[in-house]
């Protein structure tokens, strides 16, 4: 090769780089990038079908983990495992956790598998596609931040425990591992989705600790004898009293949500608020039953929280809470569910409240929230409108708060999922089945009605939709695509 071709050789190469980055930065959009869509959580999709007709199906296999030293097989994928949506080039792809460790990012139209990344464990929880800007390779430019359990090959004393990595959203490799490291929590798992804000990351780990990290992979750095994304803060979220209360059962599952300049943390009988302004933790509401959902964004710019029946003599439910006034005038009003015994529940709700604002821009339609009750029941109410004709108990039953109004309610069996309203329709999984509703607004009344539902799938994950089709996994050990 003389030197004139070895010169244009390598400007070809230059110039392949240059167009695969541009590609990569002008033809990928991230439609679902989160656990429920978006930084305030309310965002679960477009276009949802009117029938629940089987597209494609893929399984998802299974895997073995330790839950309390005892060997379980766990099948498909459940609590809190819902998928996310790219668009490449106009061509839907959604990236899914699995119980057989594996993570996949799955062709949306046909379910074939793109590719897989294996981690040392069940995957349950949602990850988070964040663009960067400053990527040191053009695959890079999209990354996958996902958490798992521990491993089940590992050793829970050990002093790394790396259950929480970036993967490239177009290659599937790894770029860096985060050591979950052992504090007084029973749990070294990553459930929770990561709120990103520019460069910077946020995300509860399970030991207790909230995290403040750089996910860019250049910033990246050897700790522990692994890569290691680069920390800026962390801060404990339990306390002594937590800890006497609760002993090693403190953990953090639910997800990081953004409203305003605060994010709003939930750790296990807290809920946190945390100033972006002064970088402090600046709010502290005790509720002394344990929250496994994540607090949703209202359109009044308040919180919706769903409470489990635990540690408690009272009911569990729905809180609306307003962070900007002090803990003790918090509580706007409180939504309680039946008591019921389901697998290792008493009853409250273990799931994410589902919210229309992101479907009512001109605010035509009543502000509306849908919410699945270990009771068996999937609850709609309107989260600005209060029952003049009753009160109900608090959840220590200490006191007595006002209640929002319900607009409908049907039995749809026991389950852990989080319903989505999309447009005019209600997806609500369960232990029981899939369920699709539909409303219509009237003479300001709202009219409810089942118009298909498929049973025998037992889902405990969160569905989202993407033209005409709902994706969801189920515990029975397949991802599902239904719609018209």
């Amino acid at each position: 090769m003389s030197v004139s071709q070895f010169v244009f050789s390598i400007f070809l190469i230059f110039l392949q780089i240059q167009t695969s980055f541009s590609q990569n930065e002008n033809d990928i959009t991230v439609v679902i990038k989160t656990f429920r869509g978006n930084d305030k959580r309310n965002y679960y999709g477009e276009n949802p079908p009117s029938h629940l007709k089987l597209k494609w199906k893929i399984d998802l296999g299974s895997g073995k983990s330790l839950v309390k030293d005892i060997q379980k097989i766990w099948a498909g994928a459940g609590w809190t495992g819902q998928p996310l949506l790219v668009l490449e080039n106009g061509k839907p792809y959604i990236i899914q956790g699995a119980y057989d460790y594996n993570l996949r990012k799955i062709d949306a139209n046909t379910g074939k598998v793109v590719w897989k990344y294996r981690f040392d464990d069940i995957i349950k929880g949602t990850g988070t596609i964040w663009e960067n800007p400053h990527a040191d390779l053009p695959e890079n430019r999209f990354v996958i931040l996902q958490g798992s359990r521990y491993g089940y090959k590992n050793d829970w004393n050990a002093k790394v425990i790396p259950s929480f990595r970036g993967i490239s959203l177009l290659t599937g490799k790894e770029l860096w591992r985060m050591n979950v490291r052992r504090t007084y929590s029973y749990s070294r798992d990553v459930d929770a989705s990561t709120l990103v804000l520019n460069d910077t990351a946020y995300i509860g780990l399970e030991n207790g600790i909230f995290t403040i990290f750089n996910p860019d992979n250049s910033f990246a750095h050897l700790k522990d004898s692994i890569l290691q994304p680069f920390v800026f803060k962390e801060h404990i979220l339990f306390n002594d009293s937590d800890i006497l209360l609760h002993g090693r059962n403190f953990v953090t599952e639910s997800s990081p949500t953004l409203l305003g300049n605060k994010i709003i943390i939930a750790a296990c009988s807290r809920i946190y608020s945390y100033n972006l302004k002064t970088k402090k933790l600046d709010w502290n509401f005790y509720l002394a039953t344990d929250i496994d959902g994540t607090p949703v964004v209202t359109k009044d710019n308040k919180i919706l929280v769903p409470l489990e029946r635990q540690y408690i003599k009272g009911q569990g439910g729905v809180l609306k809470l307003d962070p900007e006034k002090s803990e003790a005038q918090a509580v706007e009003w409180f939504f309680p569910t039946e008591n019921k015994q389901f697998g290792e529940w008493e009853g409250g709700i273990v799931g994410t409240v589902a919210v229309n604002d992101s479907y009512n821009e001109a605010d035509t339609l009543p502000k509306i929230a849908a919410f699945s009750g270990i009771d068996g029941n999937l609850y709609v109410i309107d989260y600005m409108a209060i029952d003049t004709t009753k009160k109900v108990r608090s959840p220590d039953e200490k006191t007595e708060y006002v209640t929002p109004q319900l607009l409908f309610k049907y039995s749809i069996g026991s389950g852990i999922s989080s319903p989505v309203i999309i447009e005019n329709k209600i997806i609500a999984c369960s232990s029981s089945g899939i369920y699709l509703f539909e409303y219509q607004t009237k003479n300001k009344k709202m009219n409810f009605k089942l118009i298909d539902k498929i049973l025998g799938i037992p889902v405990e994950a969160s569905p989202i939709v993407w033209n005409k089709k709902i994706y969801v996994a189920s515990r029975n050990g397949f991802l599902y695509c239904l719609g018209d």
